[in-house]
């Protein structure tokens, strides 16, 4: 048999990576070696896919998150990895324990269940407004009109950012989590950096100065054990808030409309019976796969792993996509089903590193659907499915425009 490569930046992998992902989660080997790209480098890397595979590693000890756990930060810099590389890693997401449970207990003090299920009227009140701008005009595209601007509303509004500011903190997040690679690219990525940095450092001061009932004054103000976080932690954790606490609810948004608007016997299923709304977004998280990947894990040391020998510092990619696609612990998983009971997808991830944010993504998924749906019973896609336009990115799968008619 011909060796199939996994190439993750290539535009028919971008587009539909289920087949791709389908063919290595189905084949022989349970691991497959590729090469990713960091900077100019080429980083050996290995694809996992299998779910049980996926959930084990998760809790492999011989993996880390923290990337400075297998290289120094000379290292780093030697393989042109972006020079404000600390502002991505110094929270919770890429920290292993213990600074992992100090992390994400000083978070939770600010960002819980509770306090998320509160915000249920006033995300009404922003995909009402939403929806009654969109009904004034010709052109409709989803994700500007509506998947985007409704989760960048919400955490802008929870972290106390004003609302002049909220279109670059878009810019910087999707510059952020989209591929970057040579020069120019780098050092364009640098420059926003740089930028998100230091417009993060003003507010903090003045929310030092002046607190607000906001989750940035919160994380300035809160403490664990007499400890608070750092200056680089702080600024690292509202990097990982404001990314997190939007992009995969946009993705969420516009990939599961369209997998709705693809499957009409569903989306009038959805709209008889309302209630089955929560089953829904939790389909659609499996189904569609707004977080691809797993953020990347790293081999503390050499072992052999399902017969294949894992070096030191090698990037080891779970795939939740493939996961949550697995016929050995879902039954039909091609088929989009609303009404799936045996749903235990790994969409928000898995143990320790389970998304803090998933309850605010259910609950401004759910309003979503149910407030869009509702108001236009007759919205279809409005192009080709071939014309769409997929972002690039090694860990989000998001759209970039979804046209649609609304009448």
């Amino acid at each position: 048999m011909e060796k199939v490569v996994f190439d993750l930046y290539s535009p028919e992998y971008q587009e539909n990576p289920y087949p791709t992902l389908s063919y290595f989660r189905e084949h022989n080997e349970r691991i497959h070696e590729f090469t990713i790209k960091r900077g100019t480098n080429e980083v050996k890397s290995w694809l996992v896919t299998r779910y049980n595979d996926v959930v084990t590693l998760m809790k492999d000890e011989r993996i880390t998150k923290d990337i400075l756990n297998v290289m120094s930060k000379n290292e780093i810099q030697q393989q042109n990895y972006i020079e404000e590389y600390e502002f991505f890693i110094n929270n919770m997401l890429f920290n292993d324990p213990p600074d992992h449970g100090r992390l994400r207990s000083l978070v939770h003090k600010v960002f819980f269940p509770r306090m998320i299920e509160g915000l249920r009227t006033r995300i009404e009140e922003i995909s009402k407004s939403l929806l009654n701008q969109m009904e004034t005009k010709t052109n409709v595209d989803l994700m500007e009109d509506y998947a985007i601007p409704l989760p960048i509303i919400v955490i802008s509004e929870m972290m106390g950012i004003p609302e002049k500011d909220r279109n670059q903190f878009r810019i910087w997040s999707n510059a952020s989590t989209s591929v970057a690679n040579g020069d120019e690219e780098i050092e364009k990525l640098n420059s926003y950096i740089k930028d998100f940095i230091h417009y993060l450092e003003t507010i903090i001061e003045e929310r030092r100065q002046s607190p607000q009932d906001d989750i940035i004054s919160g994380l300035v103000m809160a403490q664990e054990d007499g400890q608070k976080l750092s200056k680089k932690e702080l600024l690292s954790m509202l990097f990982l808030l404001i990314v997190a606490g939007h992009e995969t609810t946009v993705n969420l948004i516009g990939n599961g409309m369209l997998s709705l608007l693809q499957h009409p016997e569903q989306l009038g299923k959805l709209r008889k019976h309302p209630e089955l709304v929560g089953r829904a977004v939790e389909e659609l998280l499996r189904f569609t796969n707004p977080v691809e990947f797993a953020t990347a894990r790293y081999a503390i040391e050499d072992f052999t792993l399902y017969e294949k020998e894992i070096k030191k510092g090698d990037m080891i990619f779970l795939s939740l996509a493939a996961a949550n696609r697995d016929p050995n612990y879902f039954v039909n998983p091609e088929e989009l089903d609303i009404t799936r009971e045996e749903n235990k997808h790994i969409a928000f991830g898995f143990g320790m590193h389970h998304c803090l944010g998933a309850p605010l993504a259910r609950l401004e998924s759910q309003i979503a659907f149910q407030a869009l749906i509702q108001r236009f019973p007759n919205i279809k896609l409005k192009v080709n499915e071939k014309e769409l336009r997929w972002r690039q990115s090694e860990i989000f799968r998001g759209l970039l425009e979804l046209p649609v008619s609304l009448k």
